[in-house]
């Protein structure tokens, strides 16, 4: 038989791969729309389960039949609003031009950065022509979980509809919190961002699937062979040992199934492996998601929305 040859696998798209420069993602895009609430949240991701329930697909092979679905869970606790970026449009695209900080900022946000001490624009002050595009900055609160830490995340949320909307909304909200349920609604396709799960400097064969030669070859086995007489003139492209995992990551079109208030639903007696018990409220979202356990996850209202996906959500009947 001939001998399967396997150059290597993985694309160029994601170059160079060093590591993330912080555990959770940064959002560089928010999809536009016309309902005034934020475009996105936030969780730590608990750990995979499975649900059951009937297939009521139209067009599904399996309907009426009980199936069997994986699922991963995500705590979402509250997130507070610790000021307002507003932006203005310039050849270059959006820039920051000013910021109003809330009068109050919890004592936990001073383990992430300097708090202010008074803030120097006021709310009031703010009028329709002096920004294009307003966001939120908002910090997570990690205490109300049990994954044992204490020290938020900090990151920017976008609000949709009109100009004069969002200004409306952040007057409502600003220095208060945000729930889950202000942002996200079940049958959503969410974008989810985050931190792959990192694996420290690993070799070819496991970075880029590298096929490993045969046990009579010279010098390395597992190596992405003869490099000819370069000497030290390696092209990047040639597939090297280096820092594998803890990339950022965008996983498409993840489908929300179910947003649940009680933790009692779905949580065990022990608590969940490598988490511990969910005290907040949840999100059931259909097949895996990047990261490993206690992550954060920041999703957003899905960029390119897949129009097959039905936004009717079957009735789970149990999580296990």
């Amino acid at each position: 038989m001939p001998t399967k040859r396997s150059p290597r696998r993985g694309t160029m798209q994601f170059w160079p791969r060093k590591r993330s420069k912080r555990q959770y993602a940064r959002v560089r895009h928010w999809p536009h729309s016309d309902n005034t609430k934020p475009l996105g949240f936030s969780g730590y991701k608990v750990g995979m389960a499975h649900v059951s329930f009937t297939d009521n697909r139209p067009n599904s092979l399996t309907k009426g039949n009980d199936i069997i679905w994986p699922i991963t869970i995500i705590e979402c606790p509250p997130l507070k609003i610790a000021s307002l970026v507003f932006y203005k449009k310039f050849t270059n695209g959006l820039r920051a031009v000013s910021q109003v900080v809330a009068e109050k900022l919890d004592k936990d946000l001073a383990r992430k950065i300097p708090l202010p001490k008074k803030s120097k624009n006021k709310l009031g002050d703010i009028k329709l022509g002096d920004f294009d595009d307003l966001k939120l900055l908002v910090f997570t609160q990690p205490k109300l979980t049990g994954i044992g830490k204490k020290k938020p995340e900090l990151f920017e949320l976008a609000v949709g509809g009109k100009k004069e909307d969002k200004l409306k909304f952040a007057h409502e909200k600003l220095g208060k919190e945000i729930y889950l349920k202000d942002a996200l609604s079940e049958g959503d396709l969410l974008d989810a961002r985050g931190i792959t799960k990192g694996k420290g400097i690993q070799g070819p064969v496991k970075r880029f699937g590298v096929a490993i030669r045969a046990h009579k070859s010279e010098k390395t086995v597992r190596g992405p062979g003869s490099l000819g007489g370069w000497g030290n003139n390696r092209s990047w492209t040639v597939a090297h040992a280096g820092q594998t995992g803890f990339h950022q990551r965008t996983e498409y079109n993840k489908w929300l199934l179910k947003i649940g208030d009680d933790p009692a639903k779905i949580n065990t007696p022990a608590g969940f492996r490598r988490y511990g018990k969910v005290k907040n409220p949840y999100i059931l979202v259909k097949g895996s998601v990047l990261g490993p356990s206690k992550r954060l996850i920041i999703f957003a209202n899905a960029v390119r929305p897949d129009p097959k996906i039905s936004k009717e959500v079957p009735a789970i009947a149990k999580v296990y």
